[in-house]
């Protein structure tokens, strides 16, 4: 499989750890200092969030190699509902979809013609 993106990078990778490595290592850091956090939290009661999960999800995709990373873990941390804000509740942004939310919306909504 050919990846559609490969040589749409200006920058030889060696520019592009040069110039921006030590960014992303601290960001990567942030990351990793959020999950130990979660780790020693008094309260384990978080693990099931599905922001929590969504953020789990997309630490997999980050490492597993693949092409596309960007756009595949957008979608995972991203709301999908469409309804306009007035049909939502008072919370605008969750950072992610809330699968459960998702299905109970889809249960309750009448049949279509």
């Amino acid at each position: 499989m050919t990846d559609h993106y490969q040589d749409t990078c200006p920058m030889p990778q060696s520019e592009l750890i040069a110039e921006y490595f030590m960014e992303y290592r601290a960001q990567l850091l942030d990351v990793a200092a959020f999950l130990d956090r979660m780790d020693r939290s008094v309260e384990q009661d978080g693990e099931d969030d599905f922001r929590y999960q969504a953020l789990l999800e997309s630490i997999q995709v980050l490492a597993d190699g693949q092409p596309g990373r960007v756009e595949r873990m957008q979608m995972i941390l991203s709301d999908q509902d469409t309804r306009l804000l007035e049909e939502r509740d008072s919370i605008s942004a969750y950072g992610a979809a809330d699968a459960s939310q998702q299905r109970a919306r889809t249960e309750a909504e009448p049949a279509g013609d």
